[in-house]
C-alpha cells in the first residue's frame, strides 16, 4: 500500500484513479455469448455451461427436491444467522415504502404519483469461491416487498451440477420459487432475450466479475435495464487519531479480499495513524486464506495523508467510494458534508460488513465514482414512479387559458385545440 504525503489539489484527480482495464477484447468474447443465447436459447446456455461450469444440465431449474435437500444442508445457526439479516433488511426496506399524495396544485386541477412494482425482474448472484447468498437478501427481499410479479434468480452451479446450498435455502426463505442453474454471460442474455426456460425481465440486478458486469452492460445499451454501472469493490477510511487502528486494517481487508482488482483508500491528518494502519496491514494479511487475493489489491489501494479531515471530506467527495467509513471523532459532524458515496458507516464500531451482511441497509452499491450520480439498490429500485391527474371543469377553466398562450407560443396548435375545444364546451 503505498503511502503519499499531503498531496496537491491539482494531483487528485490523478490520485484517485481506480485500476483500469482494457475491455475491447473482452466485449467482442461476451457479444459473442450474448448473440448465441439470444438465437439458440437454452441450447447455447447448456453448451456454455458445459464449457464454462464443467458440467452437463438437463434441466436448468432448480427442482423442489434441490431446495429440500440444500435446507437440510445449512446449519442451523447459520439459517438463525440469516433469517435475522433478513428481519432487519425487511424492516429497513419496509420503511421506504411511499405513501400516495394528492396535491391539488390549484382549484380543481389534482395531481399525485404513484410507485408501481416493476413486472419482471432477474437478479444474478455469483457462485464460485465466494457464492453470495446476502446478495440474495439484498436483491430479493425489496423485490418482494415492491411486489414485482415475476422474480427470476440465476447463480451458476458446481460441477456438481448444483447451486449453493445457502442460496438455495435464503431463495427458498424469501420466496423465490424461480431459481435456474446459470452463471456468467449466459445468465445475463438469458433474463435479457428470454429463453424456452428463462422468462425476459424488464430489468437485471446483481455484481459479478468483469465478463457478467461487460455482459449487463452490452444488454443495457440495447434497451435492457440495470441496477447501475459496476466496477470492483472499494472502500475508503477516513481515520484520526480516535480511530483504533486494527479496526480500520481489518476493514481494508474485506474489501481488498473480493478481487485483485479492488482498491482501498485510507485517509488520515495523522501519520502516525497511517503507520499503525499499515503495520496492522502488513499484519492480518498474513492471516487471510484470500492472502494473495488481498495483497495484489493493495497494490492498487493508498494511504493518504492530508492537512486536516475537512480536507478529507473535500478529498473523498472527489472520489466518491462505493463504501465511507468515517472513524473520527466528530464523525456525524464530517458525515454532513458527505455528498459522493454509496454507503456510509460512522464510528469505530460500523464495520463496513455489518453493511455487508445484516444492519439492514443494502450492500449492492454505484463504484467506480457512479456514487456522483448513483444511489444504491433499495426499495425505489424495484418500482417505477407514475404520475397520474385529474382536472375538473373548474379546473381546466383555471389553468386553460395559459396552456393556450403556452401551446401557441410554441406553434403547436392542436395541442391549444384540446384546450380550446374544452373551454368552448
Amino acid at each position: 500500500m503505498k503511502t503519499i504525503k499531503y498531496p496537491s489539489r491539482n494531483d487528485w484527480s490523478e490520485l484517485l484513479k481506480r485500476p483500469t482495464f482494457d475491455s475491447t477484447a473482452l466485449e467482442s468474447v461476451v457479444g459473442k455469448v450474448l448473440a448465441d443465447v439470444k438465437q439458440d436459447g437454452d441450447f447455447a446456455i447448456k453448451k456454455y455451461t458445459k464449457e464454462f461450469d464443467k458440467v452437463e444440465l438437463l434441466n436448468l431449474m432448480v427442482s423442489d427436491s434441490e431446495f429440500i435437500a440444500a435446507e437440510k444442508n445449512v446449519s442451523d445457526d447459520l439459517k438463525n444467522a440469516i433469517q435475522l439479516a433478513k428481519s432487519n433488511i425487511e424492516k429497513f426496506h419496509y420503511s421506504q415504502k411511499d405513501e400516495i399524495k394528492v396535491v391539488e396544485t390549484m382549484e380543481g386541477v389534482n395531481c399525485w404519483r404513484k410507485s408501481i412494482a416493476i413486472d419482471k425482474v432477474g437478479l444474478y448472484i455469483p457462485g464460485g469461491s465466494a457464492p453470495l447468498f446476502s446478495t440474495v437478501l439484498m436483491l430479493g427481499v425489496p423485490a418482494i416487498l415492491a411486489g414485482c410479479n415475476e422474480i427470476v434468480l440465476c447463480s451458476p452451479p458446481n460441477s456438481n451440477g448444483k447451486i449453493n446450498d445457502a442460496i438455495l435455502y435464503t431463495a427458498k426463505l424469501i420466496g423465490i420459487k424461480k431459481v435456474f442453474k446459470v452463471g456468467g454471460v449466459q445468465a445475463i442474455a438469458a433474463m435479457a432475450y428470454g429463453t424456452e426456460s428463462i422468462i425476459k425481465v424488464n430489468k437485471i440486478f446483481g455484481p459479478g466479475n468483469q465478463y457478467v458486469t461487460c455482459a449487463k452492460q452490452l444488454v443495457n445499451s440495447s434497451g435492457v435495464a440495470i441496477d447501475m454501472p459496476a466496477g470492483p469493490s472499494e472502500v475508503a477510511i477516513l481515520a484520526d487519531d480516535s480511530c483504533v487502528p486494527a479496526f480500520v486494517a481489518a476493514d481494508l481487508l474485506s474489501q481488498a479480499e473480493h478481487g485483485v482488482d479492488s482498491q482501498v483508500i485510507l485517509v488520515s491528518d495523522d501519520e502516525k495513524v497511517i503507520e499503525n494502519v499499515i503495520n496492522e496491514l502488513n499484519r492480518q494479511v498474513e492471516l487471510l486464506p484470500r492472502k494473495d487475493v488481498a495483497l495484489k489489491a493493495l497494490e492498487n489501494s493508498k494511504a493518504i495523508l492530508i492537512n486536516s479531515l475537512e480536507e478529507g471530506v473535500e478529498l473523498l467527495n472527489e472520489y466518491a467510494p462505493e463504501h465511507l467509513i468515517i472513524a473520527c471523532k466528530n464523525d456525524e459532524e464530517l458525515s454532513e458534508k458527505i455528498i459522493n458515496a454509496g454507503s456510509v458507516f460512522l464510528g469505530n464500531y460500523s464495520c463496513e460488513s455489518a453493511g455487508d451482511y445484516a444492519s439492514g441497509t443494502n450492500h449492492t452499491l454505484p463504484t467506480n465514482g457512479n456514487a456522483k450520480a448513483y444511489s444504491g439498490v433499495s426499495l425505489d429500485s424495484f418500482v417505477k414512479k407514475i404520475t397520474f391527474q385529474k382536472i375538473s371543469n373548474k379546473g381546466i377553466n383555471n389553468i386553460g387559458r395559459a396552456i393556450e398562450l403556452m401551446a401557441e407560443a410554441e406553434g403547436l396548435d392542436a395541442h391549444k385545440n384540446a384546450v380550446s375545444i374544452r373551454l368552448k364546451k
